[in-house]
């Protein structure tokens, strides 16, 4: 399994140890949005790839927490995906961009 740093917001290839140490202390998330006090959208930087089959390293996460979409989830290759991504799940719960 391939590990990742983020330097600003590119995903860098890096090997374990200077990934444990960045993942100590980094600030992973891309977003976070209250909807309400049951509802809750987060949209994080997962640091290991999730393209199990190969290909495009899948990198960042959006999930729905409470509510009728809870346990939504969606991944994506790039900071830029996340941002919007993030966004979609947002107005999903009727939340405002």
């Amino acid at each position: 399994m391939k590990n990742y740093i983020l330097e600003g917001k590119t995903p860098k290839e890096v090997d374990m140890m200077e990934w444990a140490k960045w993942f100590e202390t980094a600030e992973r998330h891309v977003a976070k949005t209250e909807i309400s006090k049951e509802v809750n959208v987060s949209t994080v930087f997962l640091g290991l790839d999730h393209n199990y089959g190969g290909g495009t390293p899948i990198l960042f996460e959006t999930m729905i927490l409470g509510g009728e979409h809870d346990e939504y989830q969606e991944r994506y290759a790039t900071y830029e995906e996340a941002e919007a991504g993030h966004i979609v799940a947002v107005e999903m719960c009727g939340g405002k961009k």
